[in-house]
């Protein structure tokens, strides 16, 4: 009876051990998924307010349609996102949208979402950023008002230095192939 007790007791004991590492390297992990990092840092870099004048194309093969654009960039108090509240014109009226990019510790990916006036839908995209192109590349979906199910985007924005960077997006044009759809160049208002 005894080396049943004692036997039980050392199992007990070890699976606490086990629990509390368990408890230490869970808390540990929240810790670090929760602190801001180099990637958080260079967000932060960026922002400000960037204006741009963007073209827009629904055809491919037609000229684009132009616009000025304002995007104010601010960071999250927690300084784990960026917060974008951007504004132009589209096919004449106003349009609105907000975005939030983000680096996600965990994922070690980008990670954006996207709202605006012109939809009910909301775009998700992740990605990576190539620090000797100063390339960040997102892919991800949006939804097809017409079909109603996922459509594929992508948006590159490339990085020319610390006030000037050009965005392009990218979707399934009436064929289903991939199109640029937009693209400016956006420049930090001093």
């Amino acid at each position: 009876m005894k080396k049943i007790f004692f036997a039980a007791t050392a199992m007990l004991l070890s699976v606490c051990t086990l629990h509390a590492q368990s408890q230490d390297e869970a808390m540990k992990a929240w810790q670090n998924f929760m602190t801001p990092g180099d990637m958080h840092k260079w967000l932060a870099g960026r922002t400000g307010t960037w204006e741009a004048e963007v073209s827009m194309w629904m055809d491919p093969a037609a000229p684009p349609t132009k616009s000025k654009s304002t995007d104010v960039v601010t960071m999250s108090p927690s300084g784990l996102f960026q917060i974008g509240n951007y504004s132009s014109t589209m096919m004449g009226m106003p349009f609105q949208g907000q975005s939030t990019l983000g680096y996600d510790n965990a994922k070690k990916k980008f990670v954006l979402s996207w709202i605006d006036n012109f939809s009910s839908g909301m775009v998700i995209m992740y990605g990576e950023y190539d620090a000797a192109t100063k390339t960040l590349s997102l892919t991800g979906v949006q939804t097809d008002p017409v079909t109603g199910k996922d459509s594929p985007i992508r948006q590159v924005n490339v990085y020319h230095d610390e006030d000037s960077y050009t965005t392009t997006m990218y979707g399934a044009g009436m064929d289903g192939k991939e199109m640029k759809f937009m693209e400016g160049t956006y420049h930090r208002k001093k």
